[in-house]
């Protein structure tokens, strides 16, 4: 074998060598990187439809200063003579200091307000304390007095009694849903949403008809029986 021979032999074996050892060990593979789908948070926006507002006659507390003309379309009380019977039953109650009876004539849901002047302290009487309205003698600020502007302070009994006997001890007259009074220098209205019936004292010629008085008293029914819900009074004032 000669020389170039040799040498050709020698460059064959070399490249069988390499393609071997390229075919019997192949490169590792890359690792696929893994890809990650991030969860996105979700924000849940949650509205609430609120309850439609309503008003219930007899139902609504007059907030200060504000005033509510009773609703008088349809009277439910005008020709009722259950209520003719409660308010003679008033009347009797205050005159002869009666708590009992008093009591008894309350509303039982919705309480007694019980105002001594139309812009002064509301006290609330439920049934139960109404009982004792004529012995107690717990002093009550019932606000500034029209005229003076000093404070009035004093029981139901001495104070808030005398007042209605002006009225139930003489001749009066009764308006259903409608307020009668004298001469005044501000507006008459009652502040409430419910019926009412109005006592009314025309005065005295003596005193130019300026003593009127009216006391006004709220109405309303609990299970188809009627009962007293407010007690307003309204005068003269300078």
């Amino acid at each position: 074998m000669n020389t170039k021979t040799c040498s050709i032999l020698l460059i064959a074996f070399v490249l069988l060598a390499a393609v071997t050892t390229a075919c019997g060990s192949p490169a590792a593979q890359a690792t696929p990187t893994q890809l990650v789908f991030a969860t996105p948070s979700l924000s849940f926006i949650t509205t609430e439809t609120p309850s439609p507002l309503t008003l219930t006659p007899g139902a609504v507390t007059p907030l200060p200063g504000q005033t509510v003309v009773a609703s008088v379309g349809v009277s439910s009380i005008c020709n009722d003579p259950q209520v003719t019977e409660l308010i003679n039953s008033f009347k009797k109650a205050i005159l002869n200091s009666d708590g009992n009876l008093l009591s008894s004539l309350i509303s039982p849901t919705r309480h007694m307000d019980v105002a001594l002047f139309r812009d002064g302290t509301v006290i609330t009487y439920d049934p139960e304390h109404a009982k004792f309205l004529f012995e107690t003698t717990f002093q009550v600020d019932w606000g500034a007095e029209p005229g003076s502007g000093a404070e009035k302070k004093g029981s139901f009994h001495d104070v808030v009694v005398p007042d209605l006997v002006k009225v139930f001890n003489q001749q009066y007259t009764l308006k259903c849903n409608e307020i009668e009074h004298g001469g005044a220098s501000y507006d008459i209205s009652w502040p409430y949403q419910g019926e009412f019936y109005s006592a009314y004292f025309p005065g005295t010629q003596a005193n130019g008809n300026m003593d009127w008085r009216t006391w006004v008293i709220g109405i309303e029914y609990v299970n188809s029986k009627p009962y007293v819900y407010a007690l307003m009074q309204f005068f003269w004032e300078p």
